[in-house]
């Protein structure tokens, strides 16, 4: 009779059971609420009330892995909004510039390099900030204080990091602020909408400084005119490595002397066929990842292993090893971002390029005549990574693992409940 009696309830358990856990996968899958992460802390209220009633909440609310800097309520200007104004800014691009597209724990803030660290801001994505100035730059200064600047030549608004907030790991970390940071050389006469047209992403670099030689190669190939139709779809993720990348690559190199074809196909080695905001990257649970370089030749050639590795998103090419090191440009469809080494396919290099770079030979796929004629159907993904599978065997086996863990966690948490209610039956 017990057993019996107790079918129900055990089943209303584990319903609820499965409510519970959808309802925590869910959460996860959504952008962090930020203005709610900061009703816990009453200091706050004044900062998380500006947020609110400006469009910057709305538009924080489909993003992830990012980092506020909050003003507690004594710190900030009796009127926030004529503050900024007497700057010629308006209040929401100042709050935009408070916004990092980039997850900084504590510990990063302690491994900030001498010469400080750049970081893009949510100001940046709005086209109204010249240059590189809707950035940041977060210095060390006196007593191991983090101080966040203008990256302008000129003095400008700065602001001492107090300490952290509060954090959820990899997806929000907000960390107070001094005082409100206004950016420098707004540009007041811009339309406050996106210009149409698309993302013209060597103008980006140009404005990012520091990747010349990328934006020099992209436009010369004409890789970059491939953009804008991808922008329009389910947009592209580019990786860009950095003037230094390609400084350090050793003298024997033979990257530049490459005939134009395979250049290009180098090119488009550093692009995801799908817009994945650096939160989506820390998460990703299929780490093979195909390339605008695959679509040109055979499924499971030209693909890019992408996996988190001691609090960074690591980039294995087979040849390489590389690491994100900046986020430039953040602006669905667009992403943009900085790596620390040129992304050498495997197909092109063997492993000892990266101290030599003797050229391996070329695959079969890589000769003109099968290259002309054997496409296979274009790779494009549109959802996120953690919801998609690869189109090779590595990939398959990838999310079948994966899959078969994240049942046996559900099994696992079924378990715990039936136990927790059974002595209630």
């Amino acid at each position: 009779m017990r057993g019996g009696a107790g079918a129900l309830p055990v089943s209303g358990g584990l319903a609820l059971g499965v409510v519970l856990l959808l309802a925590v996968l869910s959460s996860r899958a959504a952008g962090v609420n930020v203005t709610a992460a900061l009703a816990a802390f009453p200091s706050f209220a004044d900062f998380a009330r500006l947020l609110e009633s400006s469009p910057v909440a709305g538009e924080l609310a489909a993003r992830s892995s990012l980092t506020l800097l909050a003003v507690p309520n004594n710190n900030l200007p009796r009127s926030p909004s004529a503050f900024a104004a007497a700057s010629g800014a308006d209040i929401a691009d100042v709050l935009r510039y408070h916004v990092l597209l980039e997850y900084l724990s504590p510990s990063d803030l302690a491994r900030l390099p001498v010469s400080g660290k750049l970081v893009t801001t949510l100001f940046q994505t709005t086209g109204r900030a010249p240059s590189d100035l809707g950035a940041v730059n977060l210095t060390v200064g006196g007593n191991s204080t983090v101080v966040v600047r203008s990256p302008a030549p000129f003095p400008g608004s700065s602001a001492t990091v107090l300490g952290t907030v509060t954090a959820v790991p990899y997806n929000l970390s907000v960390l107070a602020v001094g005082g409100l940071i206004v950016p420098s050389g707004l540009d007041v006469a811009a339309s406050d909408s996106r210009p149409p047209g698309g993302v013209n992403i060597t103008h980006v670099l140009a404005d990012a400084r520091g990747f010349n030689v990328a934006a020099s190669m992209l436009e010369a190939s004409g890789v970059a005119d491939e953009f804008t139709a991808d922008e329009r779809g389910a947009g592209i993720t580019v990786f860009v490595p950095t003037d230094d990348a390609f400084a350090d690559l050793p003298a024997t190199d033979r990257l530049q002397s490459l005939p134009a074809d395979r250049k290009a196909t180098v090119l488009r080695f550093h692009v995801l066929h799908s817009y994945y905001p650096l939160g989506s990257l820390e998460s990703i649970v299929n780490p093979v990842q195909p390339t605008l370089a695959t679509e040109r030749f055979e499924a499971g050639q030209f693909t890019l292993n992408i996996t988190r590795v001691n609090g960074s998103v690591a980039i294995d090419t087979g040849v390489v090893q590389a690491s994100i090191t900046r986020t430039v440009f953040d602006q669905n469809p667009v992403a943009v971002f900085a790596v620390s080494k040129v992304l050498l396919p495997k197909e092109l290099f063997s492993r000892g390029d990266a101290d030599s770079a003797a050229m391996a030979p070329p695959p079969d796929a890589m000769a003109p005549d099968i290259a002309e004629n054997v496409r296979t159907p274009p790779t494009r993904l549109s959802s996120p990574p953690a919801l998609r599978g690869g189109a090779d065997s590595e990939s398959s086996s990838a999310l079948a693992t994966a899959r078969a863990v994240n049942w046996w966690c559900i099994r696992l948490v079924l378990l715990n409940l039936h136990l927790l209610l059974l002595p209630l039956v």
